[in-house]
């Protein structure tokens, strides 16, 4: 257990060092141009950065010589909060998964609402997971259930593609769907969303 009154630890951010703040003795320096200028002492590589208006940033201190480059530090922290803040926004929705459930003798307007469903899950960049549970006879028309399911992924081919065949695990028909490139996706049951995408 912590002890009474001690403070939770703080996350370790490493610190960026930057101009007159670079201690190795010598660094490789790349240029705004993304070129490299060569290896030469801190001193020397702050005085070109100087006189083009710009900051000498460490940006690998792990490898020998230390590598800098000569830019504009409050824009290159700007650049990498947004990378930073994308990022977590692509793991945030590549890991959600969501599930669409569907029965051996499904009725039409059942099967096409949970298509929209599907559609809908897909076309936020969600991944879906196609399922389909056999009851009592049910389990002696298999192949009702594989032809329920590959007609599900038939009907979302405009919006995303599976990541597996389905399969029989027990008395459960299971497979994956990605949803396609965010460009690529069409909405085909869910008109709303497709009104928005154009506008």
């Amino acid at each position: 257990m912590p002890k009474r009154g001690s403070r939770p630890r703080r996350k370790y951010v490493p610190r960026i060092r930057k101009n007159d703040r670079i201690r190795a003795r010598e660094i490789r320096v790349i240029g705004p141009n993304s070129k490299q200028i060569g290896i030469m002492p801190p001193a020397k590589a702050l005085e070109i950065a100087k006189k083009l208006g710009l900051d000498l940033v460490e940006i690998s201190s792990s490898a020998r010589p230390p590598v800098c480059r000569i830019l504009d530090f409050g824009k290159y922290m700007y650049e990498q909060a947004k990378k930073e803040k994308e990022s977590k926004q692509k793991k945030a929705v590549s890991g959600k998964v969501k599930e669409v459930k569907f029965r051996v003798r499904i009725e039409e307007h059942d099967f096409m609402f949970k298509i929209k469903h599907a559609e809908e899950f897909l076309g936020k960049g969600n991944k879906v997971k196609l399922s389909l549970m056999f009851r009592g006879r049910e389990n002696e028309h298999k192949d009702l259930g594989f032809e329920t399911i590959n007609r599900a992924i038939e009907e979302l081919q405009h919006i995303g593609h599976k990541d597996i065949e389905p399969k029989l695990s027990g008395r459960i028909i299971s497979t994956m769907i990605s949803p396609l490139p965010e460009k690529d996706r069409v909405f085909k049951f869910n008109m709303v969303h497709s009104e928005d995408k154009e506008g």
